[in-house]
Order: structure tokens, then sequence, then C-alpha cells
């Protein structure tokens, strides 16, 4: 049973990790994003939490991804006076996303992800070599 255990911790790491590199993927693709006029916000940057939970099922510990917030982080700024959505002093506001930041968060949940991968793989062969030996 601790197997079945194991595994359904595994996948539920994999299961948050996706949840993360999509987010983190959406940060990605609205990097460049700038405010429609001066009284509006370009894209915020989004961060995601995680939670541990007693699986009911299995009875172990599991993770899932919690809640997508939206960083609070300043904006960027860039001086663009001709653009329509630059305000009096000719700034126009850019994104909070920082692509470094981004690719490093992505390259940790790609890992974890892996991590898991290779846990339940690992598991897997546990549980054939136990059947095994009881043959």
């Amino acid at each position: 049973m601790d197997f079945v255990k194991a595994m359904a911790a595994s996948a539920s790491g994999l299961r948050a990790q996706s949840v993360r590199m999509r987010v983190i993927s959406e940060n990605i693709a609205n990097a460049g994003s700038l405010a429609a006029s001066p009284d509006e916000d370009p894209y915020r940057r989004k961060v995601l939490s995680f939670k541990n939970e007693l699986d009911g099922v299995f009875g172990g510990m599991i993770v899932k991804a919690d809640k997508i917030q939206f960083d609070q982080s300043d904006f960027g700024k860039k001086y663009d006076p001709g653009n329509p959505a630059a305000d009096a002093a000719g700034y126009i506001k850019t994104s909070n996303v920082n692509g470094l930041i981004e690719m490093m968060d992505l390259r940790q949940a790609q890992r974890s992800y892996q991590s898991n991968l290779n846990a339940m793989e690992g598991t897997r062969r546990m549980a054939s070599l136990t059947l095994d030996l009881l043959r």
C-alpha cells in the first residue's frame, strides 16, 4: 500500500508543476505587453502558491496548486512620448514580468517535474521487484 501512496504523492507533484509551468508560460508570453492608455495597466505577472493536503483515498500527503495571485511589484516604465498610452511625462507602463526570473522559475519547475517522474519510475521498479521476489 505504501507504493500507492508514493505514486499518488508523485502524481500530485506532476500535476502541481504542470500548473506552475502553464502560469510561467503565460507570464513569458505576455512579458512584452504595454498599457493601452495612460489610465490602464499592462499585463501583471502571476505567481502560484502550493498547499499540502491529506489525500482521503490513500491516506498520504499530496501537494496541490493553491492560488494564482498577481505579483504586486511595480510596473516598469519606458520613455515613448509619441505613444498614445504615454503619460504627461512621456512614459508608458510596461509589464512587471522579468524574463530572466521566469526562465529560472521554469527551469526549476521542469527539474521538479522530472524528479517526480524519477520517483514514480523508482516506485514502479521497487513494486515490480517486490512482486518478482514473492513469486
